[in-house]
């Protein structure tokens, strides 16, 4: 079997059924929102070219995206707006951004795998995996959807506020991108929690 499901296989051998992946994209970039996905995918199911969305280039995330959408059990996207992230923090809003996903899963897992170290409760049995991305199929799938959906947002906001590059860099804190902040200032997007240590240094 694929090292993807190594992980899975684990809790498998414990009766647990319906496993979720769980992962986001967008944590740190100084603009746009903040975007999670819960992926539930049959046991064992081979897609290949799957895995950490940050491995792979732009074409390859687009032409696996509808496979994981058709293939799945179950998948869930959602939103943490950069508003949100303003008002809770930027860890609290990507766990909104999570919650979401899951309530649109519209099952109940046995259990979820969230990528990284920080553990919340979503009333679910929850495991976090450093790494997930690279080690579990139902992870990496779900960091597909959250990158590829998160760069489509992106991707609208070039046309809604053009001159900051948001299509090339996607909110993320470029030379380019700070050069648009010094001569055009922030947009309605910005992350103004994220622009005070820029501003604080002018």
């Amino acid at each position: 079997m694929s090292t993807m499901w190594e992980i899975e296989d684990g809790f498998f051998d414990e009766g647990m059924q319906t496993i979720c992946g769980v992962d986001e994209a967008g944590r740190g970039p100084l603009a746009g929102p903040v975007c999670a996905a819960a992926v539930i995918l049959p046991p064992h199911l081979q897609i290949p070219g799957l895995t950490d969305s940050k491995k792979l280039t732009d074409k390859k995330r687009r032409e696996l995206f509808p496979i994981i959408q058709e293939q799945a059990v179950a998948y869930g996207i959602g939103f943490a707006s950069e508003k949100e992230i303003d008002e809770v923090n930027i860890l609290q809003a990507t766990f909104l951004a999570m919650e979401r996903a899951l309530s649109g899963l519209g099952i109940k897992p046995d259990l979820v795998l969230i990528d990284g170290n920080r553990e919340k409760d979503f009333g679910l049995p929850v495991k976090t995996v450093v790494k997930g991305d690279s080690l579990s199929a139902n992870i990496a799938a779900a960091s597909i959807l959250a990158k590829v959906s998160r760069d489509d947002v992106m991707l609208q906001m070039e046309e809604a506020y053009p001159g900051y590059g948001f299509a090339i860099h996607k909110g993320y804190g470029t030379k380019a991108h700070y050069e648009a902040l010094r001569t055009q200032g922030p947009c309605p997007i910005h992350r103004t929690t994220f622009l005070k240590k820029f501003y604080g240094e002018k």
